[in-house]
């Protein structure tokens, strides 16, 4: 390999490590001190270049000046956000501030692609760092020497302040201890929102150092976030040594792979997660957590009134009977839509809502059993049936396999590390010849069902995908009123207590998560033969996410809550879908709305309004 090359890849892996130390030094200090995963912070960073081309664009203001204005302003952003939204999460599981946050991303996200487009909008260099300097054995733009320059020494000079001076004592005791603090005459919560602003001043600021080497665009943020989120896992929640250690070596390391394999430089890092959370728990650089295992701990969380099976038994009638009329009366192709995403937030609401675990890889589950089953049947032209099968036994498998793994993990590791074998499973889809790339497999034959019946016509299909959707509804109610089901509430309510009982908790997660994934497989491999199409999108982390939400939005811990949320959040995709790109801005304010007011959701309310078991 010709060295300039190999160095070139080690220098652009050292740019991103610049970027990705900066960004997740602002996620640790804004989880270490406030116990809030940010996903927003992506939007943050976004924020501050668009703020910088702003202030070029419109004020002449440059670029000297918007390394200060511009973080200042996002500094005020986030603050002001902090104030009204995040800071009611304070008190309620980890999982709903990332929800939280994740909404407000898609929010902000969505509006600056309406406003500006998706096309990126050049930032040119500033005057005295175009050119490039001769080292030898490379050539070095003068301007990326300075973005590693003044990213480390913002991160050395932020490690100091929190580390070594009184302000920083303040601030971890401010976390340890607020009501010792509040006796020394601090204002605790304004504290607390100057940690925010400052964590969201960090991300503007790597966004108006990276708008001169990439192109300002509103997505760049939700491209980078999750890789930063590998870092900051890698290093240690909370860490601030760790972010910025693992930020500067995980861009090298990125850059290294990148010049010895190419298409494993796109992975590399969630291979990383992965083993360092299979060894270290904690990250390289974290200390061992109170974060446990059991689920959310706001009563507000749980379900309204758990009855027994025959309280259900009216609704179970009424949902039959509508399955069977539905389709005269709306579109087929619609409903089995709605159905199969139905069972995909079935799935996921098995694991959240009554075993207490929340995945943030469900996506590898339907879309690996997507492509297994379009493989099968237009491939190997084997029957729907048994392409079914297949799909749903590769989804089982590798549930098997990632819970075997994840379930060592507690909380919020646990979902990191099925993001990182969903990223690692999406990598597969996109190197893999079979998987067709970005055409995906299609189109996909529909075929004959047991050899009798065809399923070309839609009216047809649609009652054989009511079927299994009942009978995998009733599977899943039959599990959760077993005394297997016993089990698992049990172990989401009090794991010490399960144990002490003599209950292998273990064990019994494990065949759960993989029952979860088997469901979430059954959903994709119907999808594929409904829509003939194994896709990308399908195992994309989007896809995570909108599961996450239809559950929210339907009431975690309901039986019949994913049903509304899965018909909720498709019916707004499909039938809003000529507003483009509003459909996420509503889509984010609909997580938002859920979090803040809303967390038991339609099924919740519904059962409380009802005076019945949902």
């Amino acid at each position: 390999m010709n060295s300039n090359v190999f160095f070139g890849e080690l220098l652009i892996g050292l740019i991103n490590g610049a970027f990705y130390a900066l960004l997740s030094l602002g996620l640790a200090i804004i989880f270490g001190l406030l116990n809030i995963i940010n996903f927003a912070h992506g939007a943050l960073y976004m924020l501050g270049a668009f703020a910088a081309w702003l202030l070029a664009q419109y004020l002449g203001i440059g670029y000297w000046p918007s390394l200060i204005v511009a973080p200042l302003i996002v500094a005020i952003v986030g603050m002001a956000l902090e104030r009204t939204l995040i800071k009611r999460t304070y008190k309620l599981d980890h999982m709903f501030g990332l929800l939280l946050t994740m909404g407000i991303a898609a929010v902000l996200e969505g509006l600056f692609v309406n406003v500006f487009g998706a096309v990126g909008r050049p930032y040119g260099i500033p005057q005295p760092f175009r050119g490039s300097l001769s080292l030898g054995f490379m050539f070095l733009p003068v301007y990326r020497g300075w973005v590693i320059v003044v990213s480390a020494v913002v991160c050395i000079a932020t490690w100091f302040v929190v580390e070594r001076t009184k302000l920083g004592a303040y601030l971890r005791a401010a976390t340890e201890n607020p009501n010792l603090v509040r006796a020394f005459g601090v204002n605790v919560p304004r504290l607390v929102t100057l940690v925010y602003g400052f964590g969201a001043a960090l991300a503007a600021f790597a966004g108006v150092i990276a708008a001169p080497v990439l192109q300002v665009n509103p997505l760049m943020g939700g491209n980078l976030i999750i890789t930063v989120f590998a870092v900051v896992v890698i290093g240690g929640m909370g860490s601030i040594v760790g972010s910025i250690v693992t930020g500067f070596g995980v861009g090298l390391i990125e850059g290294l792979t990148k010049a010895i394999w190419p298409a494993g430089s796109n992975v590399v890092i969630f291979v990383i997660m992965a083993i360092v959370l299979m060894v270290r728990p904690e990250g390289l650089f974290g200390k061992a957590t109170a974060i446990g295992s059991s689920g959310p701990s706001s009563e507000e969380t749980q379900p309204v009134h758990f009855g027994e099976p025959n309280e259900y038994l009216i609704p179970i009638v009424i949902l039959g009977v509508l399955l069977v009329i539905a389709p005269f009366f709306v579109y087929p192709v619609f409903l089995m839509k709605v159905l199969c995403y139905a069972l995909f937030a079935m799935s996921f609401n098995f694991l959240m809502g009554f075993v207490g675990i929340g995945s943030f890889g469900h996506a590898m589950f339907l879309g690996g059993a997507g492509y297994a089953t379009a493989y099968a049947a237009k491939v190997w032209g084997l029957p729907p049936e048994i392409s079914i099968l297949i799909g749903v036994a590769c989804a089982t498998l590798l549930g098997v396999a990632t819970g075997y793994l994840a379930l060592k993990r507690q909380k919020i590791y646990f979902a990191m590390v099925t993001l990182a074998f969903a990223e690692m499973v999406y990598f597969f889809c996109v190197q893999a010849r079979f998987t067709g790339g970005e055409d995906g497999i299609q189109p996909v034959p529909r075929g004959k069902l047991f050899a009798l019946l065809g399923l070309g016509n839609n009216l047809t299909l649609y009652f054989v995908v009511a079927t299994v959707f009942f009978l995998g509804f009733l599977a899943v109610f039959r599990a959760i009123h077993s005394p297997f089901g016993h089990v698992l509430r049990a172990i989401r309510e009090n794991e010490p207590r399960a144990i002490s009982l003599g209950y292998n908790t273990a064990r019994v997660k494990l065949l759960a998560f993989t029952l979860s994934a088997a469901l979430a497989g059954l959903a994709g491999a119907l999808k594929v033969i409904v829509f003939q199409i194994a896709s990308l999108p399908d195992v994309y982390h989007s896809t995570s996410g909108d599961v996450i939400l239809m559950a929210l939005v339907g009431g975690i811990g309901t039986i019949f809550g994913p049903i509304a949320g899965a018909l909720a959040i498709v019916g707004m995709q499909d039938y809003l879908a000529p507003m483009g790109q509003w459909v996420e801005v509503l889509q984010g304010l609909v997580f938002v709305v859920c979090v803040l007011l809303f967390r038991q959701g339609i099924g919740g309310y519904a059962s409380r309004l009802l005076r019945r078991p949902l």
